[in-house]
């Protein structure tokens, strides 16, 4: 609710791809509205420039949302935003939101953890390095844990064959949820040795799930219901 009564009265709102037309329907009319969306391997506007944005509009002295999907502190760069507010001293709040891991797989009826299934949970960023050095998959690979990889269709090959080769089985099932929480929301099962090809039929946004919570789906499977 405190995020609608913002957007009602803010007088600039710099938007991502993410924000859905349901969303944008609600900003206040008389708002000026900039877009600076991203997809995997294109920036409409490179980050640098989207601080610059905040700053700029905050210091005409106007009320200046930046809205975001999910929570903008889990892969959403928020902190980099607020970095660059602090040092130029703008006073800002945050209002959390809901991140895709866990909004979607809610949706998709597969429980983050379980009691007979994982103890914990692990998000990871799909833009990975190709060396590898910035994931210890090795701990990822133990199981009893259930790993959500953002923005990663794309590394599904790379996601895959990293897992395997540090010892999770190829058998470990698997989801891949597509366009998560809207109406066109899709869920595709499999296991963890036919990740890469599953991914050939998912399109963006899309959440990668590893771990056996994801054969819960078909039981708890509420959304198609």
């Amino acid at each position: 609710m405190k995020a609608l009564r913002l957007i009602q009265k803010a007088e600039v709102v710099v938007y991502d791809r993410l924000v859905s037309d349901e969303i944008m329907s609600m900003v206040n009319q008389d708002a000026e509205l900039i877009y600076v969306g991203k997809k995997l391997d294109h920036h409409c506007v490179p980050q640098d420039q989207i601080n610059q944005v905040l700053v700029d509009k905050a210091q005409e002295n106007k009320h200046v949302v930046r809205l975001k999907g999910g929570d903008p502190f889990i892969f959403g760069r928020g902190g980099e935003e607020l970095e660059k507010l602090a040092l130029e001293s703008i006073p800002y709040e945050v209002v959390p939101g809901i991140t895709a891991a866990a909004g979607c797989t809610a949706y998709a009826g597969i429980p983050l953890t379980h009691r007979d299934h994982a103890q914990s949970v692990h998000f990871i960023t799909g833009h990975l390095k190709k060396e590898g050095m910035d994931v210890d998959w090795n701990g990822l690979a133990k199981g009893n844990t259930t790993l959500v990889f953002y923005m990663g269709l794309k590394e599904s090959p790379n996601i895959q064959a990293k897992l395997m080769n540090h010892g999770l089985s190829g058998a470990t099932s698997v989801a891949i949820i597509e366009r998560g929480t809207t109406p066109r929301q899709r869920v595709l099962t499999g296991t963890l040795d036919g990740l890469a090809d599953l991914a050939t039929q998912a399109i963006s946004p899309s959440l990668i799930v590893v771990g056996s919570v994801t054969s819960l789906h078909k039981e708890l499977n509420w959304f198609d219901n």
